[in-house]
């Protein structure tokens, strides 16, 4: 029989997200094969869909979805280990299944979204794919004029609502936002406790030392509607006209921002980095070979 190697256990690893030791056994008994060791663990795809889910899905995709109508539209992250998963053919067809559901039913609890149907073909893609995957959210706009932009990579997406315009306004103002990433939609959106933070990070500049209060009053009002501005939605210079804000562009076509939404794929999640292979190779018992 083949020596069990460190390599042959991290790929068996990797392939089914199973334990080190119970990989080593399921290689002891396939006399060395990576493929039949899978065939054998498949007996327990319950067991190995459970395993799977706790190990962190960061990439994957965000699409979107407009009603014909142009006055609803829907966002959709559904994540992956990594992004060669991301663009797989069952994958996205799994992800825009999940989408369709999602827009038809009106829904945007993930958990009431999965429940039945759609959990069992989640579990089925993790047994085929060989990765965990999990539906992370959706989020929903609606307004007079809704549009929206992917990225050309589906990691990031964005859709706007505007009270009139047209779809093609809507759509460029979420690739605005898809590019520039605002915080906020208009200035009085700012949280109070981030202006608030924001005005103690600038009274305590070097700058500002010694100054009369009044005087770090005015400096301080002109440096938070510059923040403000940076961070507005309506604010911001245009990207296809730096020369127009985007409120301007909207008041123009005779319309106000309603709101918009953007989603970036693993934002807010925590990447776990894990040499598997000084894992492996740690382990007693195992050729490093």
């Amino acid at each position: 029989m083949a020596a069990i190697t460190a390599a042959m256990v991290k790929e068996l690893r990797e392939r089914t997200g199973l334990g080190m030791m119970e990989c080593k056994k399921a290689l002891v008994e396939s006399e060395g094969s990576v493929d039949a060791a899978i065939e054998e663990l498949r007996k327990s795809s319950g067991l190995k869909a459970a395993k799977k889910a706790g190990r962190t899905a960061a990439e994957g995709v965000s699409l979107i979805k407009i009603s014909d109508d142009h006055t609803v539209g829907l966002i959709l992250e559904v994540n992956s280990e990594t992004d060669f998963v991301a663009r797989d053919d069952n994958f996205i067809n799994f992800a825009n299944e999940v989408l369709e559901v999602a827009f038809k039913k009106n829904e945007t609890d993930v958990a009431v979204l999965m429940a039945g149907d759609l959990e069992s073909k989640r579990e089925a893609l993790v047994q085929k794919i060989g990765e965990n995957i999990s539906v992370r959210r959706i989020v929903r706009i609606e307004g007079a004029v809704v549009g929206g932009y992917v990225h050309s990579t589906n990691k990031i997406a964005a859709v706007v609502a505007l009270t009139a315009g047209d779809a093609e306004l809507a759509r460029d103002i979420a690739m605005h936002v898809a590019a520039v990433n605002p915080r906020i939609a208009k200035p009085e959106d700012m949280p109070v406790e981030e202006l608030e933070q924001e005005k103690a990070i600038i009274k305590a500049q070097p700058d500002m030392a010694g100054k009369p209060a009044e005087i770090v009053e005015k400096m301080m009002g002109g440096r938070i509607k510059k923040y403000l501005a940076e961070n507005s939605l309506i604010e911001q210079p245009f990207v296809k006209n730096p020369e127009q804000t985007v409120g301007q562009l909207v008041t123009a076509a005779g319309g106000e921002l309603i709101g918009f939404l953007r989603v970036e794929v693993g934002e807010g999640i925590e990447r776990e980095e894990v040499d598997f292979a000084a894992e492996v190779a740690a382990a007693s018992g195992i050729n490093k070979g």
